[in-house]
């Protein structure tokens, strides 16, 4: 399914987006498809797969550590690619990772490497919009959306950029978070929204600290989704214990996406 397939049906519901990411090889790569499963079964509409990657530079600690975890185990990209392209799911999925990656493989080769595995669409966190021509080239040959992230921080030319190449939805960060007691959308995500909704017409989901429903509530408020990365790593990470705790983690991803729907 295509990331513009899922948003139209998502608004022909009343319903905003939960994307899901999760570390390819955490806590095994054996575990990878009943994890994807479990995340689809409690509402994921989209799910994030990050490709373990040596030095990711722009992760915070809980996801470093879940893609250390993934090479300690000799979990390799191109190993993640190969478990991937022999599963079916019902929902979009777009691969995370480095540019270095890519590149080890050949630009070509990555991309139908990933469209084989069924990847809609990719971030890569460490190209930049304006170095990313040969990149979306050769992704967009093979259908294969290129999301780019945009911060509060983010000057109005470099957010121009973002919503020229950008294709399937923007990655809209907030650099403080959506954490703690607040009841309202923070200002910079709000302002931030607000912003490249003037410049694109494509959806923008916010992530970074989101971790409750009342998170997801809010910024649905002002976006088309909420993305959610170490909250999840870290619950896998402590629940998953081979698959005894997927009913309790399918449960708490449940809520999430309920939250999607007020």
């Amino acid at each position: 399914m295509r990331l513009s397939d899922q948003f139209a049906a998502l608004r022909s519901r009343g319903e905003k987006a939960l994307v899901l990411f999760v570390t390819a090889g955490d806590p095994s790569l054996a575990a990878l498809p009943p994890i994807l499963d479990a995340l689809v079964e409690g509402g994921a509409d989209i799910i994030e797969v990050g490709l373990p990657f040596s030095d990711p530079i722009a992760d915070g600690p809980i996801i470093q550590a879940s893609s250390q975890r993934a090479l300690d185990q000799g979990v390799t990209p191109s190993g993640a690619l190969d478990l991937l392209a022999g599963l079916d799911l019902p929902v979009p999925l777009v691969a995370m990772g480095y540019y270095n990656s890519l590149h080890r493989l050949g630009l070509s080769e990555a991309a139908s490497r990933l469209k084989k595995a069924h990847f809609g669409g990719t971030i890569i966190t460490d190209l930049t919009p304006e170095e990313s021509g040969p990149w979306v080239q050769a992704a967009s040959a093979e259908g294969i959306d290129n999301i780019f992230l945009a911060a509060p921080t983010s000057t109005d030319p470099r957010l121009e950029e973002v919503c020229r190449r950008a294709t399937g939805f923007i990655y809209a960060v907030s650099r403080t978070g959506v954490t703690g007691s607040a009841q309202e959308v923070p200002i910079e995500v709000k302002g931030l929204v607000e912003r490249l909704r003037a410049r694109t017409k494509l959806p923008i989901c916010v992530g970074f600290g989101i971790s409750k429903p009342e998170h997801v509530r809010m910024v649905c408020q002002v976006a088309d989704g909420a993305v959610i990365g170490s909250w999840l790593v870290d619950l896998l990470h402590r629940e998953w214990n081979g698959g005894r705790g997927r009913t309790q983690i399918v449960e708490q991803i449940r809520a999430l996406k309920d939250a999607t729907r007020d």
